[in-house]
């Protein structure tokens, strides 16, 4: 019997067998929940709609994910960059129990801002974010009261996945 269903969602031109989803993915398998990895790289190849794809495509084929699982039982949404983002978002349409977003764009273009439903989030950022200036996810975290780790590192967090691992363990745990 499953805890609950995480949906683990990889960031632009990135896949479902990224470092990061993995390392999550195998943190929930441990922990009692299953998961998914839903691959969005045919919507992040549609550079006609935009220069980082259909984002509002990505964002419904998660939530149509996400209302599936919630009917089976608790759900837990996670993603790296855009999945971030199209996780914290479709949190407002779908009942979650707990998000983890790393390195969260708070702003998508023209997409809404980044917003989120009340519940237990964890967000972990790089201070040498490339792409994402830290200071807007802080202050977007401190709004919330999310738990936040800030660690040194760039965009990707290729240094510290074991340290994104770990405080996803964390929340599951809380959730």
């Amino acid at each position: 019997m499953s805890r609950g269903h995480c949906i683990l969602s990889h960031g632009f031109e990135s896949g479902p067998d990224a470092t990061k989803v993995t390392a999550l993915a195998e943190v929930a398998q441990r922990l009692g929940w299953s998961h998914e990895r839903p691959d969005y790289t045919d919507l992040d190849a549609r550079r006609e709609v935009s220069e980082v794809g259909d984002v509002p495509a990505r964002l419904q084929r998660l939530v149509r994910l996400a209302a599936d699982a919630a009917h089976r039982g608790p759900v837990v949404l996670a993603g790296s960059s855009l999945g971030a983002y199209v996780s914290a978002i479709a949190s407002l349409q779908v009942p979650v129990r707990g998000l983890f977003l790393m390195v969260p764009p708070t702003r998508m273009g023209p997409m809404p801002a980044l917003d989120a439903a009340p519940v237990p989030t964890s967000v972990v950022h790089a201070w040498g974010d490339e792409l994402i200036p830290p200071a807007a996810v802080i202050a977007w975290a401190q709004a919330r009261a999310a738990r936040l780790l800030l660690v040194d590192d760039g965009h990707r967090l290729e240094n510290h996945v074991q340290a994104a691992a770990h405080e996803f363990e964390a929340l599951l745990q809380r959730v």
